[in-house]
């Protein structure tokens, strides 16, 4: 995706996610979710603070001056807890708050910032054109972390296409990651993770799951040995 193509689907996927958001009750910010120990509350959150540190990067882009994603994964850590238990009203406009300040940014960016590269906390290098769409993959992997009845399976074809690709070509700038294959039978989705390996297959939504660790690989079928392997780490 170049400059702000990824918008319109980050703007759609940002109401879903809201929406969610506020047809909890209080009580329920406490409940929990597909990545323990986190709380729903520490999702939102961490979902809200992840909008922040990209704002960073983009600033980092813009300015060429150094801004790291986060202080440290401490710091990232409090920010999360910090903001965990509050009501559902305060969580959802830290949310919408975000969600601006990033839109602006994005939409302001100078031309020549967009060929800049920046380090995110993983170590990867991006350039605004693929670091933007990283925002769609968060609000989407974290609205079914939710467990609020948004599931992988309710994720728009395109966007979970665009994040399963986006997963694989960062495991391939490692040099440990096994081979394998993945073919989604619902989307038609291909993708090759270098040669040589099993072959998962499943629905598009199953094999997200699966490969942001979500899942263990249920609804998935393997070439081999064995049951579905465990997913590459992914972030």
């Amino acid at each position: 995706m170049h400059k702000t193509e990824a918008l319109g689907p980050i703007t759609a996927s940002t109401d879903r996610f809201l929406q969610t958001v506020r047809a909890l009750a209080d009580a329920d910010i406490a409940g929990a979710t597909l990545v323990p120990p986190w709380t729903r509350g520490h999702v939102i959150t961490h979902v809200a603070r992840a909008t922040d540190s990209l704002c960073r990067l983009l600033t980092w882009a813009r300015t060429g001056v150094e801004t790291p994603q986060y202080a440290s994964m401490d710091a990232r850590a409090a920010e999360i807890e910090a903001g965990a238990r509050r009501p559902v009203r305060e969580l959802a406009a830290d949310v919408v708050a975000t969600a601006e300040r990033f839109d602006h940014a994005v939409r302001t960016l100078p031309d020549a910032a967009w060929y800049h590269e920046v380090r995110m906390r993983t170590g990867e290098l991006r350039t605004p054109g693929s670091l933007v769409p990283t925002r769609l993959r968060e609000l989407e992997v974290h609205h079914a972390d939710l467990a609020a009845g948004y599931t992988f399976a309710d994720i728009p074809p395109q966007a979970g296409r665009w994040i399963i690709e986006d997963l694989l070509e960062a495991q391939r700038r490692r040099a440990d990651v096994p081979p394998l294959r993945i073919e989604a039978t619902d989307t038609g989705l291909t993708q090759e993770l270098g040669t040589g390996g099993p072959t998962i297959t499943g629905t598009q939504a199953d094999l997200l799951g699966w490969l942001t660790g979500r899942t263990d690989g249920t609804g998935l079928t393997t070439t081999g040995p064995g049951p579905v392997p465990h997913a590459p780490y992914w972030i």
